[in-house]
């Protein structure tokens, strides 16, 4: 049991440091540490993502099918994804990064798709870096936003929002996808 003169030196210690106390039976000190010198920036992404879950070497798979295609039709198909994101919308264009995750069939009653993903850099700046998106993707509108939660590497503390607009898809499922991703970060 800590005496009257040490809480009294704990209470005015913690208002007016910089450092942050705890008390768990015993008396220990964690320093917060914050960074003046670190200022946040904005970064402007642009890429296309190529979807292939057609052909001999697919670059998504379905990986759940619904034992019930009645709820809604595509209602809960999901696919797994590891797609090459490009510079340009030519699938020869020199190759950014690769889109690494989930997406699914979320909604019953329209195409919505939930998009759990990693965009993976391995060029230049951000190679090493990625950042990830979580949220719903109308893939029959024009633009769809779908949030940035966060990132890695030079991407630490992401947030912000990618656009995505379609420029080419076929019956089979196939699509080419620009994104423009704009993430605050330090």
């Amino acid at each position: 049991m800590a005496s009257f003169a040490s809480q009294t030196f704990l209470i005015i210690f913690t208002l007016f440091s910089p450092f942050f106390i705890t008390i768990n039976g015993e008396f220990s000190i964690q320093s917060i540490v914050t960074s003046t010198k670190r200022m946040e920036k904005m970064t402007h992404l642009h890429f296309y993502f190529h979807d292939t879950i057609s052909g001999k070497h697919p670059t998504a798979m379905q990986i759940i099918k619904p034992h019930n295609r009645s709820a809604g039709g595509l209602f809960g198909i999901t696919f797994m994804a590891d797609d090459p994101l490009t510079e340009k919308p030519k699938s020869s264009s020199k190759l950014v990064g690769r889109a690494q995750g989930i997406y699914a069939l979320a909604s019953q009653h329209d195409v919505g798709l939930l998009m759990v993903m990693n965009f993976a850099f391995f060029e230049g700046t951000y190679n090493g870096s990625a950042l990830s998106i979580l949220g719903r993707n109308e893939i029959f509108h024009d633009v769809r936003e779908m949030p940035v939660v966060g990132g890695t590497g030079v991407f630490r503390f992401a947030r912000g929002y990618a656009l995505a607009k379609t420029v080419w898809s076929n019956q089979k499922g196939d699509a080419i996808v620009e994104y423009n991703v704009s993430v605050v970060h330090y």
